[in-house]
């Protein structure tokens, strides 16, 4: 009898499985975060401060705290309808204070940070105790999945001080007053919504509760807002006075790394590409490509095109893109054929160092140059068609970026370019390889970057452009004769002549797009026009390929945040 009972138990009992969240994600090998050599430049103001574990931003301290203690976890909505759970920061240093509780979505494993702060001696009134609290939200009367209540509070600020994160508890009850700390008003900016967290659909509460990331509302390498890696509530359409960010008041870059630190950073995270067992178009070097046949047309005298110093140095600098200017390939057939492939074997990355968040993270991107970005390919229906000419043009740029936090040196997130968008994703979202290198696929012939290989369409109802990515035997490792071009807070770094060449690196299309959409249509059967004809107007010129793409240095993320 004991045996049957055990097995219908096995049959009908569904086993609790445990939720992503319920693990904790740490980079693939040790030492964590790498050794960084020490060194510090009076001139510069730079390189006593990054990966030390603390920050000033002119009378507040700062740190990062990454270890958490669990107080509610709801176990639907959100992502993938798994809920999410809230924590209250634990260990945190002495003298230091909690500015705000941290949440996330239970799909991934646990990877976060808030910061904690503390006064200087200097000014020791940067910091005050919240007077009251008020209730923003309740899950006591709500009908959903939880392990048990949950109860969010907004702090309410002495006058002159703003509240930039919530307290979460278990209780009805007001938390205490000393659990948190608000911030006077000069270290504050405003944030804004970023990634949803977690929420109810509208189906279940039309006026619910919705939790998001947040973010300094004003961002780029030149802006002073400093994320505190808390959350964002909106309760439905209540008008509620929203937490602030922190904000750096000091000039000086002393979190930012030094070029010893930087070099120490690309060893340690530089990231590996993979390419589509299929590609036929590689990356090359800028130097390569100039000495093996580029050439600089100028408008007006299109017969008389000029070569291209190996450095880009006969390259017209500055200026706007104003089309009098574009490059192109080699005239000669077989020279073109063999410079759209590429010269993978001697190819080296681009990087950018500049400060994010007010100089607490540095973001370091990586630019790859190809030759030739390929034609495009479309999925209709059961059927893959090769789109000719359509999509193909001279000269690719595409970027990944890694964005490193100045409090201990450890990866925090990823960003992958595609095409005219991209996404961000946190480390516990990416894959790895030789230790903490990110691993990126970039998608066949259009060069897009994606963490995971397959298939990612551009389109609606299983129709769209082609992005296929694989792991083939072509293989990049990006900080294999990494070369540093520019890194704006670092004297030292000297910029190449055709970084500041600000025209297009291809030609406008030469070729009559219409045309070419029209042979394609011919090909299909009826039904499958109409569905080409939607597929084609909802993609971006850039796949199309109707225009030659700009170089890095004239892209809005070149000083801006990648993530608008």
């Amino acid at each position: 009898m004991g045996l049957l009972v055990s097995l219908l138990a096995n049959i009908f009992i569904k086993k609790k499985k445990p939720l992503p969240v319920e693990t904790i994600f740490k980079l693939t090998s040790e030492p964590e975060p790498p050794n960084f050599p020490q060194e510090f430049s009076p001139k510069l103001m730079i390189g006593n401060g990054f990966a030390t574990g603390t920050i000033d931003l002119g009378g507040l301290k700062v740190c990062q705290v990454t270890s958490f203690n669990k107080i509610w976890s709801t176990l639907e909505g959100g992502p993938d309808n798994l809920g999410s759970t809230f924590y209250e920061p634990s260990a945190i240093p002495d003298s230091y204070r909690v500015l705000g509780h941290y949440s996330q979505c239970n799909n991934k494993p646990l990877f976060g940070w808030v910061l904690a702060a503390k006064a200087s001696a200097n000014d020791p009134s940067s910091l005050a105790m919240p007077i009251d609290y008020s209730l923003v939200w309740s899950s006591e009367s709500q009908k959903i999945k939880q392990d048990k209540i949950g109860c969010i509070w907004l702090p309410v600020p002495p006058n002159g001080y703003k509240p930039v994160g919530y307290v979460v508890t278990n209780s009805p009850e007001k938390p205490s007053l000393e659990k948190i700390r608000c911030v006077r008003s000069d270290f504050t900016e405003i944030v804004e919504f970023d990634g949803w967290i977690w929420g109810l659909t509208n189906e279940i509460d039309p006026n619910g509760l919705n939790v998001y990331g947040s973010r300094p509302k004003d961002r780029g390498a030149q802006a002073t807002g400093v994320s505190i890696g808390s959350f964002l509530v909106q309760n439905g359409l209540a008008d509620l006075s929203l937490p602030y960010c922190l904000k750096n008041n000091t000039n000086t870059l002393l979190a930012m790394p030094t070029f010893a630190q930087i070099e120490a950073l690309i060893q340690a995270y530089s990231p590996i590409i993979y390419f589509h067992p299929d590609e036929k178009y590689l990356p090359s070097t800028v130097n390569w490509y100039f000495e093996n046949g580029a050439l600089l047309y100028q408008k007006g005298l299109e017969s008389n095109p000029s070569p291209i110093e190996p450095n880009g140095s006969n390259l017209p600098q500055g200026g706007s893109d104003d089309d009098s200017y574009w490059l192109d390939l080699p005239i000669d057939d077989s020279a073109k054929d063999r410079v759209k492939k590429g010269d993978l074997d001697n190819a080296n990355a681009y990087f950018h160092i500049k400060p994010m968040f007010g100089a607490t993270f540095t973001d370091i991107a990586i630019w790859v140059f190809y030759p030739f970005n390929g034609p495009a390919r479309v999925k209709l229906e059961f059927v893959t068609i090769s789109l000719g000419k359509i999509g193909q043009h001279v000269g690719d740029w595409e970027h990944l970026t890694l964005r490193i936090s100045n409090f201990d040196g450890s990866l925090k997130y990823v960003y992958f370019s595609e095409h005219s968008g991209g996404t961000l994703l946190d480390a516990s979202q990416i894959e790895f390889g030789n230790g903490n290198k990110p691993v990126a696929y970039a998608s066949l012939n259009g060069h897009a970057f994606y963490s995971k290989p397959g298939l990612v369409l551009q389109g609606k109802g299983g129709n769209g452009i082609r992005n296929d990515t694989g792991k083939g035997k072509a293989v990049m490792d990006t900080g294999v004769r990494a070369a540093v071009v520019a890194a704006e807070y670092l004297a030292m770094v000297e910029e190449p002549p055709w970084l500041n060449y600000s025209r297009k690196w291809g030609p406008k299309v030469s070729y009559d797009i219409v045309k070419e959409i029209e042979k394609v249509k011919k090909v299909l059967p009826g039904k499958l026009k109409e569905v080409f004809e939607k597929v084609v107007s909802g993609v971006p010129n850039e796949v199309l390929g109707e225009e030659g793409p700009s170089g890095p240095k004239m892209k809005n993320n070149w000083n801006g945040d990648e993530k608008y």
